[in-house]
């Protein structure tokens, strides 16, 4: 891994802010989006992480209101987004602010994209046509579930940022990618302390990605059984994959991914809100819980 990938691990530091409403294009969030996106610098996250299939242009809104706040697409579609259309914007915003914009790729799932087949080939290609186009390896990352992947991941990227995984894959993954990759895990939130509200608040989130095997079959090779996806996920599967409880609790169960090897861990709060919404508030408390 080059110098500049290592400092890319120094620049985002510990913790970041995971959302989809962040990449929304619709001009009436633009304005609370660029205050959002400076708040959350102020607060002291080292990225914005844009959910969904995002691309260069919405990243830019964040950057431009922003000084040093690093902005990751998390992730970008390569059915989505030819490699040439990536490059050039990737080009464009590297321009104007150099260092800000990170291009994080992923191969999706078969039920959202109809022309998915050989993922891992296309991805390969999609790496060979960024290459030929001059994009630095160690200016995008991948979103890295499997050992091919995570391998692929840290011979052709800055690393990897993992979507709904444990601390026991992101040891794994460390293992796999070696100590000079980033590793930067998703991890879901839920400021909540009664159980039962908790997992409910959980469950409705989770629900799309039990319908998604690229997860589902992840899941099984951790330890889950079939039964743990019955019926919207076990207690067991929504504690796993969602913080929930009081201040020391949440950090604990942060903190575990640290401890496993991740350099950095991108945080989606969950609340009662839409999917789109933007929990400033929720992202205030948070920031205090981990200071």
């Amino acid at each position: 891994m080059s110098d500049s990938a290592g400092r890319l691990k120094d620049t985002i530091g510990r913790y970041g802010i995971w959302s989809v409403g962040l990449r929304s294009e619709d001009p009436d969030q633009r304005a609370e989006i660029a205050e959002a996106a400076a708040e959350l610098e102020q607060l002291g996250y080292g990225a914005a992480w844009l959910g969904g299939s995002s691309a260069v242009r919405h990243a830019v809104p964040l950057i431009e209101a922003t000084s040093t706040l690093t902005v990751g697409t998390s992730i970008q579609s390569i059915w989505d987004y030819e490699a040439a259309e990536s490059a050039a914007g990737f080009a464009e915003v590297e321009a104007a602010h150099p260092g800000r914009f990170v291009l994080g790729l992923g191969i999706s799932h078969a039920r959202l994209a109809s022309q998915y087949r050989r993922p891992y080939s296309a991805l390969v290609a999609y790496l060979d046509a960024l290459d030929a186009a001059g994009v630095p390896a160690d200016r995008r990352v991948l979103a890295a579930l499997g050992p091919k992947t995570l391998e692929l991941a840290g011979t052709r990227a800055a690393g990897a940022i993992p979507y709904l995984v444990t601390p026991e894959h992101t040891a794994e993954a460390r293992e796999i990618l070696g100590a000079d990759a980033l590793l930067a895990p998703e991890f879901k939130v839920v400021l909540e302390t009664d159980p039962d509200k908790a997992r409910a608040l959980a469950r409705d989130t989770l629900a799309l990605y039990l319908a998604l095997p690229n997860y589902t079959d992840t899941w099984l090779r951790l330890g889950f059984t079939e039964d743990d996806l019955l019926d919207g996920g076990s207690d067991r599967l929504v504690d796993t994959f969602f913080a929930w409880g009081d201040e020391t609790r949440i950090r604990s169960r942060v903190e575990a991914f640290h401890e496993a090897g991740a350099d950095h861990v991108a945080l989606q709060v969950v609340t009662d809100g839409t999917r789109n919404a933007l929990p400033r508030e929720a992202w205030r408390r948070l920031a205090s819980l981990l200071a």
